[in-house]
């Protein structure tokens, strides 16, 4: 087959590209500019944006005798990520950006390239299992390496787009022995540090960047009752489930702490209140993505359910409905509550290591 390879310049796409390679594929590797002006993004090797890991990328496909190339998908990266990101945080919503990330631009973008150029696939260093059964349904699972599983992320790509994609790395048992395999290979990456964080946020810095971005304006911070206990300078900077940076001059009537339990950017109001009241029994998805065609999505189906990416999954039940106004919607009863659930986060539901489906929290019930 014909390969495209993501070469972000960090060990995992390097030993992923390896991987396709030994396979016997005809590999390509390509590295995605998200930024013309790197400045804007981590530097080093924090992020996955930096001149280092262009030049990381570069190296790789050297050492791997595969022809390399760098795209500029600058653009496209400000206007569906970047954009998307500050535009749910302005509603009060907290979005994930390598959930949009993967879906608009490691594989939407990326795919529909690919395509124009007859590949047939494309191979990233995600941890995750594509398991393909006797009657050609493709599964997406969680990977071998549960510490480093990338299943949550990547739930969004949904069916054809699974049709196209290559995980290398999901067998393995553990990111040591990608970065043993790496050195083995005398891929110059082996010992580079993970990314981590939010790449476009250069200095690490949410709440300053959203108000440079979003700017200020004075709000009050508001109990259960609705009486006033505080303020802010923009709601948009804060969670459901937050507990520090609130400022709050007095303790609350109990002495326990105060959590945010509700964010209002219509007001510009922030509702704190105990830790009792973030207990979620019950989420309402939008933007469904059904994954697993062979189970009956308007029936309820046992399930656990997950709403971070390293979060917990808890023991659920899931169902594919329409609601009153004829959209699609995907309800989650959940058998075990869980906290500081808040809106615009990925919901991801799993039958064992398998995923079933994903959609955006629109709603839950405490």
């Amino acid at each position: 087959m014909r390969v495209l390879a993501a070469l972000s310049g960090g060990v995992d796409s390097a030993v992923a590209a390896a991987r396709a390679v030994d396979a016997g594929h005809d590999v390509v590797g390509v590295h995605m500019a998200l930024s013309r002006n790197r400045d804007e993004y981590r530097s080093g090797s924090r992020g996955c944006c930096s001149i280092e890991d262009s030049n990381d990328a570069r190296r790789a496909a050297d050492i791997l005798g595969i022809p390399y190339y760098v795209w500029d998908l600058s653009g496209e990266f400000h206007d569906l990520v970047v954009k998307d990101f500050l535009s749910e945080y302005a509603q009060g919503r907290t979005p994930n950006p390598c959930v949009r990330c993967n879906e608009h631009i490691k594989f939407d973008t990326l795919l529909e390239r690919a395509d124009a150029l007859g590949f047939d696939a494309v191979a990233t260093g995600h941890y995750a299992r594509i398991d393909i059964r006797e009657d050609g349904l493709r599964e997406l699972h969680r990977a071998a390496d549960m510490a480093k599983d990338q299943s949550y992320v990547l739930a969004v790509m949904g069916p054809d787009k699974l049709a196209k994609a290559m995980f290398p790395l999901g067998e393995i048992p553990s990111k040591s022995e990608v970065r043993a395999e790496a050195d083995a290979r005398g891929l110059g990456v082996s010992n580079k540090p993970d990314s981590y964080d939010i790449c476009f946020v250069a200095d690490g810095d949410t709440k300053g960047f959203l108000e440079r971005a979003l700017g200020s304006e004075d709000g009050q911070i508001v109990d259960q009752t609705g009486a006033k206990v505080g303020d802010h300078t923009g709601a948009y900077a804060y969670t459901v489930g937050q507990r520090k940076g609130l400022g709050l001059g007095r303790p609350a009537a109990d002495g326990k702490p105060r959590y945010v339990t509700e964010v209002n950017t219509t007001t510009n109001t922030i509702v704190v209140g105990p830790e009792t009241l973030l207990s979620v029994y019950e989420l309402t998805g939008e933007d469904v993505v059904w994954l697993a065609a062979d189970v009956p999505a308007t029936e309820s189906t046992e399930c656990t359910a997950q709403v971070r990416a390293h979060g917990d999954a808890v023991p659920a039940t899931v169902q594919r409905v329409t609601d009153d106004e004829g959209r699609d919607r995907m309800m989650v009863s959940l058998l075990e509550p869980m906290r500081g659930v808040a809106a615009g986060q990925s919901l991801v539901v799993y039958q064992g290591t398998r995923v079933i489906a994903q959609a955006t929290v629109a709603k839950r019930v405490v």
